[in-house]
Parts: structure tokens; sequence; C-alpha cells
């Protein structure tokens, strides 16, 4: 069989897998209360290996794992102990293959939200509000947190919007992941205040449509998250291009498959760039 054909057909395999046996987990697991006083608080491992390789791990998720697969531009698909499903920067082009419980979703171009949304969503995030007003959003589902820090974004006019772009935080399995969006600018300490101590970031590297490559390396450098992993590179070359600034403040990694199964405990010992396959 060709490989590409053996590849598709391992990780349809897994995802079926991985669904059965996670919601006969959750059915037998009573809900773990998540840590959600001072901002994600906790110390940060420092023993390896920070990664566990999915194709490896088709049982349900511990309590203290998350499950992230990049699905491409800015989605992700997230996914808890409890099962809750999050889809990043929804939209109508690049949807994950199950429906999320949580999407959010960002203003700065169609590609980072969606009109309709499905109507089986439990909820529905939009990182921006009427007026330029700042969104606020503060949901507890299950054993999952959401919340947002408003950032703005240059209009088409050549403008500003403000608040425009959320950075969503989610806290689950005691980890904070922040998920910039499209990020246009570098962060007020205030903005950092907010966000809190962050272990996983997802960060757009294409150096254009949102922050230029310093800007976005400085951003990293405030965030102090162990884990970082590119999105919304749109090629092989933008990609390489942020590559090669980053190596020369952190190692990186490149991973076979789109998914990791990871834990605060499983946290690299030092700042790391791991890429999901993906565009």
């Amino acid at each position: 069989m060709h490989k590409t054909s053996m590849k598709i057909l391992t990780m349809a395999a897994w995802m079926l897998a991985a669904v059965g046996h996670a919601a006969a987990q959750a059915a037998a697991t009573p809900p773990a209360k998540p840590e959600m006083a001072q901002s994600c608080p906790g110390l940060i491992a420092t023993r390896p290996p920070f990664v566990e390789p999915v194709a490896l791990r088709l049982a349900a998720l511990e309590q203290d794992q998350i499950r992230i697969t990049y699905i491409g531009h800015s989605t992700f698909l997230i996914e808890s102990p409890q099962l809750v499903r999050i889809a990043t920067d929804y939209n109508d082009y690049v949807r994950p293959p199950v429906l999320p419980d949580i999407a959010t979703m960002n203003h700065a171009h169609s590609s980072h939200y969606s009109l309709s949304p499905d109507p089986g969503i439990k909820y529905v995030l939009h990182g921006w509000a009427d007026d330029q007003k700042p969104a606020r959003i503060d949901l507890q589902y299950k054993d999952v947190r959401v919340r947002n820090v408003p950032t703005n974004i240059r209009s088409f006019d050549g403008g500003t919007e403000r608040h425009g772009n959320s950075i969503f935080v989610f806290e689950v399995a005691k980890l904070c992941i922040a998920h910039l969006g499209h990020l246009h600018h570098t962060l007020t300490q205030q903005q950092l205040n907010e966000i809190g101590r962050v272990d996983i970031v997802l960060v757009p590297v294409d150096g254009s449509y949102t922050l230029d490559l310093d800007g976005m390396v400085e951003v990293l450098h405030a965030l102090k998250a162990p884990l970082m992993i590119p999105m919304h590179y749109f090629s092989a070359y933008t990609l390489d291009r942020f590559l090669q600034r980053v190596r020369q403040e952190w190692d990186v990694d490149v991973a076979e498959i789109p998914s990791l199964v990871v834990s605060k405990t499983s946290l690299p010992p030092k700042p790391k760039v791991l890429v999901l396959p993906g565009h």
C-alpha cells in the first residue's frame, strides 16, 4: 500500500480508538477539580521526556494529560481528560474531524472565524465584540476553563481595529495553553499579567500578516513558555524562516505526526520549539 495511504489509515485508526477509550474513561472517572487560582499556578517540571508519541497512546488520557492536534492554519484540536474538545480559530475552511464542544474565533480574516458554526457546538466564543469593545470571556466547562486577553489588529483600511483579536488561554489538567490568534503587536505588561504563566504557546510565525519575526520572538521571550508550537505559516519557506531565527534562541524539534500528548510533568526542562506537521 502507498506510504501516504498507510499514514492516513493509521491516523484514522488512532482517532477512532482514542475517542472510544476516552469516552469509557470519562464515564468511569469522577471529575477532577482544575487548578484555577493565581492564574495557572504550579511549578514546571524539570525532567524529560516532554512528549509521548501519540501513536503509542491509544488509551484514554490520564487526569494530568491533554492531547493537542494541529488541524492546520491556526486551528488546533485540544482534548481534556474528560474529553472536552476545543477547536481554536474555528472557521469555514479548516475544521477538525470531530465536533468540538468549544470553538474560539478571531476577527482578522475569515480563515479565523465562521458566521455559520456547526449548531451542535455548545460554546462559540468570539474573541472580539461590537463597537470595538473588548470581549470578556471566562468560561468553565467540565475540566476546562477558557479565558481571553484582548489585543488589537490592523484593519483593512490601514487603521486599527481595537480588541479585534484575543489571546485565548485554556486551563486544563494543571496546564495553561495560550493561543495567540492573529497577533499583530507585542504585548504590554498589563496583557502579560492577564495572561499569567504559560506552559504551552501556540504561535503564528508567518512574519508578515501577523507580527514580524523579531516582534514574535520578543513575545515568546516575555511569555517564557517551556513548549512553543508554530502555526499560521502557509509554506515550508515561511516556517523555515521562523525556525532559522528561533534556533538562535531555543532548541527545535520536528514531530512526525500532528498530535502529541503532554502533561505538566512531561514538559521540556528548558524552552523548546516543537513543529507539528501542517501548514
